[in-house]
């Protein structure tokens, strides 16, 4: 299921990053270091009281050279269509201002539950000027302090107590759900409108839980799948023309609920920053990936395009390199019957499960090819390895000491794991744990 959202919003300099790192906490330092892909730092995870959950800093969000009023409203606009709370921020030491009473304005108006927290607060003998910012109307003030977090811990108790409550999804156990993602137009619709064109066997249409979206459910080849439709999600006014960063959340919150994802790449334009943001974010999130090089009939072609094409993917998505790689035209249609049954290859990859002897055999022959690393003296010894799920494929190898598996010999076990299971399409997770004596 996709994780609830909490966006931060407010004027200038009421500390609206401050609060956001505090949240996060250290999330962001000590997400997986993915070579080449630049972080946005507006978008982080966070949990609290065993919820997990998306924070927005709108604050970072910028649109353009607009009058800072105007961006405002823009960015509080963010907040109320993606959100599902937000955190309404003031400055304590301020006192409550027209664009506090600007911004209360619009978000009344969002009917999304508010929680308001008054910052800067950094002692209890600042407690009384929380009292006037009742006058706003969203119910409980929290004084807080981001500097030195105080307050921190109420505030995130009423925001995790309106997230909505976990529901699932009402589809057949090995039904395949895939979301398209990417940046603003690389041909996801079109992408999106070939494959239920060709197929021109809806069974039905079923709203999602992602605003905006629509679940589609078809069937082919006796196999249903779900099309998760990040691209039916109109834009709403020219902040959703301006940045580019928007896009990743709702990249996120359809990965969170697919299978299989469809990384869209503009065949045209070529590989963007944007891309590998969005796919990284992917990756992370452990779902099988397929990247589609969509637009292909506009490319000028001869004998070695794909190849030189697919090399520069490679060199440019190198934490990718499970994926396979489509090339079609949505609008042709052209190379379209490859999509389907590469997204189910990949899915039951996803999913596959592998004997433990037969496991223990690669391994004990992988280690036999090219023997553990030593550090001081001490050598890596594996005693044996098991496989403890999938989506993705994840295996844990009790070890002598976690410490001597360097991650060069983790990626030497996976690839011997991807030759002998053919694990195409999916990522998997090695984890090392060390053998009670």
């Amino acid at each position: 299921m996709p994780k609830p959202v909490a966006a931060i919003v407010g004027r200038p300099n009421v500390g609206k990053s401050t609060i956001f790192n505090r949240i996060v906490g250290e999330r962001q330092a000590i997400v997986e270091d993915i070579p080449g892909v630049t972080r946005d730092r507006i978008y982080s995870k966070a949990e609290w009281l065993n919820r997990e959950f998306h924070v927005i800093d709108t604050g970072g969000i910028e649109i353009g050279n607009e009058p800072l009023l105007e961006q405002m409203r823009e960015q509080a606009q963010i907040a109320i269509d993606e959100a599902d709370v937000i955190i309404f921020l003031v400055n304590g030491r301020d006192g409550m201002t027209g664009a506090d009473e600007e911004v209360a304005s619009i978000l009344h108006r969002s009917k999304k539950p508010v929680v308001l927290g008054v910052n800067k607060i950094d002692n209890f003998e600042m407690q009384d000027k929380v009292y006037e910012f009742y006058a706003l109307g969203t119910g409980e003030v929290f004084g807080i302090s981001g500097a030195h977090g105080l307050g921190l811990g109420d505030l995130l108790d009423e925001v995790v107590r309106h997230f909505p409550a976990d529901q699932e999804e009402e589809y057949e156990e090995d039904t395949i759900r895939m979301a398209v993602i990417g940046r603003p137009n690389v041909g996801k619709s079109s992408l999106v409108n070939a494959v239920l064109g060709e197929e021109r066997v809806i069974v039905s249409d079923i709203p999602g839980t992602t605003r905006d979206a629509v679940d589609t459910v078809f069937e082919k080849d006796d196999q249903e799948y779900v099309l998760i439709d990040t691209a039916g999600m109109r834009k709403r006014g020219k902040v959703y023309e301006s940045t580019e960063k928007y896009s990743v959340l709702r990249a996120l919150r359809a990965m969170e609920r697919s299978d299989v994802v469809l990384m869209v790449i503009n065949g045209e334009e070529g590989i963007r920053e944007q891309d590998k943001k969005i796919a990284g974010y992917a990756h992370e999130a452990g779902r099988a990936m397929l990247i589609v090089v969509n637009k292909w009939d506009v490319i000028e072609k001869d004998d070695k395009t794909m190849a030189r094409y697919t090399e520069k993917i490679r060199d440019e998505f190198q934490f990718l390199s499970y994926a396979p790689v489509l090339y079609l035209s949505a609008k042709t249609k052209h190379r379209l019957q490859h999509l389907l049954p590469a997204v189910k290859q990949a899915a039951d990859n996803h999913n596959l499960r592998v004997p433990t002897n037969v496991l223990n055999d690669v391994i004990m022959d992988a280690v036999i090819i090219n023997p553990t690393p030593t550090e001081n003296n001490r050598r890596l010894r594996i005693n044996y390895a098991t496989q403890v799920a999938v989506a993705p494929p994840t295996f844990v190898l009790f070890v002598n000491d976690p410490e001597l598996l360097h991650f060069s010999y983790k990626r030497y076990i996976e690839n011997k794991l991807r030759e002998a299971f053919h694990f195409e399409g999916t990522p998997l997770k090695i984890i090392a744990r060390k053998k009670n004596e």
